[in-house]
């Protein structure tokens, strides 16, 4: 399809204010602190696998109110020094799958952390297995509506919590280096990494590819994709709630983490990307707090973005920097 966004230009200068509520920070800083009495150590067992270059654990760690979070731990095998470390989110639907299916950073030396989304997993790939056993009010079909008429509810407090709580998990085990982990993720594991940089303190490195969950009050009804339309079908059913909807979603708009996101950050996006529109992902990106940051721009590419392309530009980006 055509380009359909600001120009390139326009997008570079792009740096808007969002609605950011009164009591963000206090919002999160309780919220951290409640799931961060559930300080059990993760459980890690050995998995099953065919693979001898390389180790993988099934780990499981406590995330928003103590609940189970499942995520695979791979290392590279006889690593005897503790490692850098990547935590990396899921794309919206998928799972953590089966073991073994994301080698590539442990495969570049790093230890890799990848973590289940709480009630996803059933739309692509091969499945996830972390229940979220907190219900919500009406909704639309998919994630993006449930509890959103009020922050405490919505999904996404659950799941941010969870991979702010990955990186204390990842930080706590024996194999890594605690100084020296940093995140990644595509679509809405971008926009979950942007959160967990904006939340987490330390980190060496933010790695959001096309993320989503970025600028919302622009995405939603800017473009005629889902997972965002299904904020429009909401509202379009529930007449009037506008305001309210928003302001819940300004607690998790990946412009106001970024804000609060000092690690250095290599960006991705897309300029015919009709799910991620370009502009919200650089309302995010020229927020980023660090002066160590970059965007990968993919001039003639949607949603799928760079790929493999962006993987190698991303192992590159953080080996200079751990």
């Amino acid at each position: 399809m055509p380009r359909f966004d600001l120009s390139p230009a326009e997008l570079e200068a792009y740096a808007p204010d969002v609605r950011e509520p009164a009591d963000f920070d206090d919002f999160w800083a309780t919220t951290l602190s409640e799931a961060r009495r559930w300080d059990a150590a993760p459980e890690v067992v050995r998995a099953d696998t065919p693979f001898s270059a390389l180790e993988v654990f099934d780990v499981t760690f406590p995330g928003f109110a103590g609940d189970p979070v499942k995520a695979w731990l791979t290392l590279p095998a006889g690593a005897e020094d503790p490692l850098p470390a990547v935590v990396e989110y899921q794309g919206y639907g998928g799972g953590r799958g089966l073991p073994g299916e994301r080698l590539g950073w442990a495969a570049a030396g790093y230890a890799h952390l990848l973590m289940d989304t709480r009630g996803q997993g059933s739309m692509w790939g091969s499945g996830g297995d972390t229940p979220d056993p907190h219900g919500t009010g009406p909704s639309s079909s998919g994630f993006m509506t449930r509890g959103i008429e009020d922050p405490a509810d919505y999904y996404y407090r659950r799941v941010f919590t969870d991979a702010v709580r990955a990186v204390d998990a990842v930080r706590s085990l024996p194999q890594v280096d605690a100084d020296r982990v940093a995140v990644c993720g595509g679509s809405q594991g971008g926009g979950i990494a942007i959160a967990a940089a904006g939340l987490s303190e330390g980190l060496v490195a933010a790695m959001p590819d096309v993320p989503f969950l970025c600028h919302f009050e622009r995405a939603v009804g800017f473009t005629g994709d889902d997972p965002y339309q299904e904020v429009v079908r909401y509202l379009a059913v529930h007449r009037g709630l506008d305001d309210r909807v928003f302001e819940t979603l300004s607690y998790f708009d990946g412009v106001n983490m970024a804000k609060r996101a000092n690690a250095a950050a290599l960006y991705s996006v897309a300029l015919m990307d009709t799910i991620c529109p370009p502009s919200t992902v650089y309302a995010a990106y020229n927020r980023h707090t660090t002066d160590t940051k970059q965007i990968e721009v993919y001039t003639h590419n949607g949603h799928e973005g760079g790929q493999a392309f962006q993987f190698l530009k991303q192992a590159r980006f953080l080996s200079a920097l751990v």
